[in-house]
């Protein structure tokens, strides 16, 4: 079983994640894509509960005919004393899963945070990283073509204007969202 890992904040997931994860499943060798929520961010950015956060990433999954999953992993390393960087959490899986072969997926935009990553280096030899081009962050050794230009910072925002990102974010999360008075809906 080949899986490719979406790790983020998914604060709150949107269609940029869904084709993101649905590039990597229609051109790359892999059987099914993760969505990884952080269970709490480790450059210590503010995050709705990590059960809404979760529960919004499985409405994400809902129309996929199950390629595409939501993982609690970053919550199980957590539990087990992680500081929730993605070393851990890959370390983790291959412990837990020897069977599979992960990859893991991450923006052109993430390239300038490498440095900051502990052990980057390291995560580079236990899985395969997988760069997709992120509008506005062109670099060299991307795959695909520019992806959706939206962020969740910029749908936090909009919803503090009282606008409705229904363009951005799939209706299920956002109905959700709403019902669960996140991000000040």
């Amino acid at each position: 079983m080949r899986v490719a890992l979406l790790g983020g904040s998914f604060n709150p997931p949107h269609v940029g994640h869904l084709l993101a994860a649905q590039y990597v499943h229609a051109t790359q060798e892999v059987d099914e894509v993760w969505l990884m929520p952080a269970y709490h961010h480790p450059f210590g950015k503010a995050l709705a509960p990590f059960e809404h956060r979760v529960k919004m990433c499985d409405l994400l999954c809902l129309d996929t005919s199950g390629w595409l999953k939501t993982s609690r992993v970053e919550e199980a390393v957590a539990q087990s004393g992680g500081a929730g960087y993605t070393v851990e959490t890959l370390a983790y899986l291959k412990e837990r899963y020897p069977e599979r072969s992960f990859s893991l997926i991450i923006g052109s935009d993430i390239l300038k945070d490498v440095p900051k990553w502990k052990s980057f280096d390291r995560i580079e030899q236990m899985v395969r990283v997988l760069v997709l081009y992120r509008a506005g962050y062109p670099a060299p050794g991307t795959l695909g073509p520019p992806l959706a230009e939206v962020s969740s910072t910029q749908i936090r925002e909009m919803l503090a204007r009282g606008q409705r990102p229904s363009e951005l974010v799939p209706r299920q999360v956002l109905d959700y969202a709403h019902q669960s008075n996140l991000y000040g809906l």
